[in-house]
């Protein structure tokens, strides 16, 4: 089944992203390399895709996950949490309808 993962970022993350952002990008390459990544990425902090020093609010996923559980554990694990990236992170199953 598919899971939506929201990370809302705490205020002025942008240094603690990019301290550990390799690393969290290759856990969700393997998701990609696995064929379970339906998409993933983050919200700009201004109306830009590169928002400069701005930087993030936050970062959006949707992938397959075997459970809710295992979708939590997964996402409990992501870089981001352990570096404090992330004030908070939502997930809940997701229906994809379109694109078909």
């Amino acid at each position: 089944m598919l899971y939506a993962i929201n990370g809302e970022d705490v205020p002025d993350s942008l240094e603690k992203r990019l301290s550990v952002r390799s690393e969290h990008l290759k856990r969700i390459q393997a998701l990609q390399e696995a064929g379970r990544l339906i998409l993933a990425g983050p919200f700009p902090a201004i109306d830009s895709l590169d928002p400069g020093p701005a930087g993030f609010s936050g970062s959006f996923i949707v992938a397959e996950f075997e459970s809710l559980e295992a979708a939590q554990t997964w996402a409990n694990a992501d870089p981001y949490v352990g570096a404090g990236v992330y004030r908070s992170v939502t997930v809940k199953p997701f229906k994809k309808v379109l694109p078909a």
